[in-house]
């Protein structure tokens, strides 16, 4: 009996270790190719956001890190990318985050040029309402276009509101907490940028290699 019993412990012992060993192998060799996949994807939307003939540098290569900051809904670091022409700057995408969603923390990729003008911006994550809260999606409306060609210099710009609060951004019909966190991170963002731009601007490449 205790054979037994020693017998199918040792064999629940090995299928175990067995598995384990599985899974290590397939995350390792599945690991290069999700990175890969990611760096394609932030690629395809950092050339929705910063048109190719404003820079003529890697831009996903030249990435710097922004340090917590209540601006940026965080407090963690996030990154962003600089776009450069000739080795001068003349664009950033920043990603920041609206802590204030309806379902908690919408991830946000803004793009502005050297002026602080909005070039475009994009959603890459978030929890919000099938049909309600999901507009913020480009895939299920151009709401996020409305900031396209926008500027903001003091943070008391009551056209940065949704309409509701007297503000320039229509809200989405039953969902009126997601677009007034939304516009709030990205003018929160785009004020961040206009006080630190030449720091942000003089920053050394810090999660990537430039390729300039």
């Amino acid at each position: 009996m205790k054979k037994s019993m020693l017998k199918n412990g040792l064999l629940l012992g090995l299928f175990a270790l067995l598995c384990t060993g599985l899974v290590a192998v397939v995350n390792q060799l599945t690991f290069a190719k999700i990175k890969q996949q990611e760096q394609i994807e932030l690629s395809r939307v950092l050339q929705q956001l910063i048109p190719a003939q404003l820079y003529n540098n890697a831009l996903t290569q030249h990435c710097i890190t922004i340090a917590p900051n209540p601006f940026m809904g965080t407090t963690k670091p996030l990154p962003a990318y600089i776009a450069t022409k000739n080795g001068t700057a003349v664009a950033i995408a920043i990603e920041t985050i609206a802590p204030d969603g309806y379902n908690g923390d919408i991830k946000i990729i803004i793009g502005l040029d050297h002026t602080g003008k909005v070039l475009g911006v994009r959603t890459l994550a978030h929890q919000e309402t099938p049909g309600l809260g999901d507009k913020i999606e480009l895939r299920k409306s151009d709401w996020v276009t409305s900031f396209n060609g926008l500027s903001i210099l003091l943070n008391t710009d009551k056209r940065w509101n949704v309409k509701k609060d007297g503000g320039d951004f229509d809200q989405f019909t039953g969902a009126t907490i997601t677009p007034r966190a939304y516009v709030k991170a990205v003018k929160n963002a785009t004020l961040y940028f206009n006080a630190h731009k030449d720091e942000l601007f003089s920053t050394p490449v810090t999660c990537g290699v430039t390729n300039e």
